[in-house]
């Protein structure tokens, strides 16, 4: 499935056990193979008058993380989505690629400074620690994460996957989506019911995907 004929689904979109949120300017979105494929809440919306969804947020059951220029905006997301929306202030507002994160923990990147960890932990209700994937900062692009299972970069290593297991209470895998692609985090969506990932991802690709999401 593509968003408005663009494969980076992990971009433009935020999925938990709960919900969804898709960039309200997209207009129509594939309602029917959405709610077929997860079954959750789906909430258009923005960050930052952004559709940037997946790079600018953050967040699991509990809670989301957005950056500091989302302004008065967190409240209509709070009353969208029913659970607790904060802002995290610093220059590092891509949350989503600096979070990964499920029900049960957190992986953040080293790049955070200890007042965002908090209130990461806080917001989103888990421990968090830092850490690379694949030796990048960017750890929230670099996976994806459910509470059944991770899918991390290719070139994670065994090291990376073993901390990110442990921090997030699930079994993973590397691979890569959308024909190739290793920033895995931006190419899909995924919840513990299902995954959406961009047309252009491979048959193998998607046995992998499954596999390591805790699909099959």
């Amino acid at each position: 499935m593509n968003l408005n004929k663009i494969p980076y689904i992990g971009i433009f979109a935020l999925a938990t056990d709960d919900y969804l949120i898709v960039p309200q300017r997209f207009g129509k979105i594939p309602k029917k193979q959405i709610l077929g494929t997860m079954d959750v809440k789906i909430v258009p919306s923005e960050i930052s008058q952004s559709p940037l969804i997946g790079i600018l947020s953050a967040g699991n059951k509990s809670g989301l993380v957005v950056p500091d220029l989302i302004e008065s905006g967190e409240k209509e997301l709070e009353e969208k989505l029913s659970i607790r929306v904060a802002r995290v202030p610093g220059k590092y507002t891509a949350l989503g690629n600096q979070v990964l994160a499920n029900d049960n923990g957190a992986i953040v990147s080293p790049n955070l400074p200890d007042k965002a960890v908090k209130i990461v932990e806080k917001t989103l209700n888990v421990q968090a620690e830092r850490g690379t994937i694949a030796g990048l900062k960017s750890v929230g692009s670099a996976g994806v994460a459910t509470n059944k299972g991770v899918l991390l970069h290719p070139d994670a290593s065994k090291e990376e996957l073993g901390k990110v297991e442990e921090a997030l209470g699930v079994q993973g895998d590397i691979g890569t989506a959308l024909g190739g692609v290793k920033y895995v985090g931006a190419c899909m969506v995924a919840n513990s019911l299902g995954v959406l990932t961009g047309e252009s991802t491979t048959g193998p690709e998607l046995g992998r995907i499954e596999s390591s999401l805790g699909f099959v």
